[in-house]
């Protein structure tokens, strides 16, 4: 993938930087679409797309966000398990412009839990779990997560956004390690998700 040498040695922080740098970006234009956003967050693609498609999901702004990054996540997840260098994103997704406003307000929520896992990483701690192909099936959970994110479920992003927070946080560190653990709350998160959507439809069934 085309951030692991970029990122190799980055230091805990570089995804919040990042991030901030776009927001002052976004200041000056008023806006932002997709594709400038990305662009914006330098040549670490694959990790800070999952990154900047996750987060706006963690934020209470009204309106269909769930659904639109959770697709867009969901199309990144299967370029990554296909080993994808550079990701692509459909022009209706890509052109899709975000205010500044919308932008601040999901980076303000945002930063402080990508914070926290930036806390804990070290490069290259298990490096056995952050090799090209072990990438490549992350875009596997990437997937599962990316669905369950565009369900409509009340509360349910926390989990999901959180965990992809931790998976891309670690995919730009590589560290092995916090790659693990991603994984576990992935796991968590699906079994969370699959108890939840049986509890609802038993609900259902019930009621009619």
């Amino acid at each position: 993938m085309s951030d692991q040498n970029a990122n190799r040695r980055a230091p805990p922080g570089v995804a919040t930087a990042r991030l901030r740098e776009m927001l002052e970006l976004a200041r000056g234009k008023g806006s932002l679409s997709i594709g400038e956003a990305l662009e914006a967050m330098g040549p670490t693609s694959i990790s800070f797309t999952i990154l900047f498609l996750a987060i706006p999901a963690l934020t209470p702004i009204p309106g269909p966000f769930g659904m639109v990054f959770g697709t867009a996540l969901a199309l990144v997840s299967l370029q990554i398990a296909a080993g994808g260098r550079k990701v692509w994103l459909p022009a209706i997704v890509r052109n899709r412009q975000v205010s500044y406003a919308t932008l601040d307000l999901v980076v303000g929520h945002a930063v402080p839990v990508i914070a926290r896992v930036e806390k804990v990483v070290r490069a290259g701690r298990l490096a056995a779990f952050t090799g090209t192909k072990v990438q490549m099936l992350l875009g596997i959970p990437v997937f599962l997560l990316a669905v369950v994110i565009a369900l409509p479920i009340p509360l349910g992003n926390i989990l999901p956004v959180f965990s992809l927070v931790v998976l891309a946080v670690a995919l730009m560190e590589r560290d092995g390690l916090v790659t693990l653990i991603g994984l576990l709350f992935t796991a968590a998160t699906i079994g969370v998700t699959v108890a939840l959507l049986f509890f609802v439809k038993e609900m259902l069934a019930t009621a009619y």
